[in-house]
């Protein structure tokens, strides 16, 4: 989806109202009251009405849009904007590409659909063979402290970011090469190194009979409570790189990612972390993507897709 076909496709608000109105109808509504499947459309009230007891679900309900005072066309132009590109997007670049006059709507909308993207992707376990690390990204500091910080690993100038990749050991049959391919990936904030973190995080979001490979950081020395098969390597060495392949790739492109945003919070960081792997792992989806969000934005919160 591009600016040129959004707007040929979504030309006005009632467009884009009967756009939602089709999808939310086709993925069912379900009435918070009694749970009935079966409603009929108030199209002065933009409301969905339940057969079964009369309740009323607007068109935003239970969707990213709730009580948003924004059109709806401009949240889909937004999912235009931020879906066209591999790349960050910036939210003062979304202000000037919607031409609005107020940044904070924009922000807020803008992390609304993060948020969205993390949820996501948290249905999803990491499985098969998974590699994972620990990665440091820089953050907002205040210039009165920010001298006085340590520099180097663990300094409170960056942030502590977990990183899995589930990848695939591929070898070449005329060479006898190896290589790795990877589909999909997680990343999550963490507040320290210590064990318990990891355990709780591989419990989460890596299924147990996963292979898991990591390096020799005293971080994974005790795993066999959270998955079946551990394979450790001392990261820097040639064994070490290939285990780790995928995940140190998504390390450079995350660092790289990031410098489009300026003074990212500690408290933001796992939305953008999310915005960063959402893409990440729909990279082969192209146009569907713009379809794809929108799914994920209308979708009541309430209800489980699969």
């Amino acid at each position: 989806m591009n600016i040129i076909n959004f707007i040929n496709r979504f030309p006005d608000e009632s467009s884009c109202i009967e756009f939602i109105k089709e999808q939310r109808i086709h993925q069912g509504i379900i009435c918070k009251k009694c749970a009935g499947l079966n409603h009929y459309w108030l199209e002065n009230k933009l409301s969905f009405q339940c057969a079964s007891c009369g309740f009323r679900t607007s068109i935003r309900s239970g969707t990213v849009m709730q009580s948003s005072n924004l059109p709806i066309r401009t949240w889909m132009m937004a999912i235009t904007f931020i879906t066209a590109t591999k790349k960050g997007f910036s939210a003062a670049e979304l202000q000037r590409q919607l031409g609005m006059k107020r940044y904070e709507p924009v922000f807020r909308m803008y992390h609304k659909l993060r948020v969205v993207m993390g949820q996501r992707d948290d249905r999803y376990r990491l499985e098969d063979m998974v590699e994972y690390d620990e990665a440091f990204v820089g953050k907002a500091t205040k210039a009165k402290v920010r001298s006085q910080l340590k520099r180097g690993r663990g300094s409170q100038k960056q942030s502590k970011v977990a990183v899995m990749a589930e990848s695939t050991p591929l070898e070449d049959p005329e060479s006898g090469k190896g290589d790795k391919s990877c589909r999909y990936f997680k990343m999550k904030k963490i507040k320290n190194l210590e064990a318990k973190t990891a355990q709780h995080l591989i419990k989460d979001y890596i299924d147990s009979n996963a292979v898991l490979q990591t390096d020799k950081s005293t971080t994974f020395s005790d795993l066999s409570d959270c998955i079946d098969v551990h394979v450790s390597e001392i990261s820097g060495t040639k064994e070490g790189n290939f285990n780790l392949k995928w995940v140190h790739i998504a390390i450079s492109n995350l660092k790289k990612h990031l410098q489009t945003y300026h003074m990212i919070s500690e408290r933001m960081m796992q939305n953008y972390l999310d915005e960063f792997c959402y893409k990440l792992n729909r990279r082969y989806f192209g146009q569907k993507l713009f379809d794809r969000l929108i799914i994920a934005s209308i979708y009541p919160y309430w209800y489980d897709c699969g």
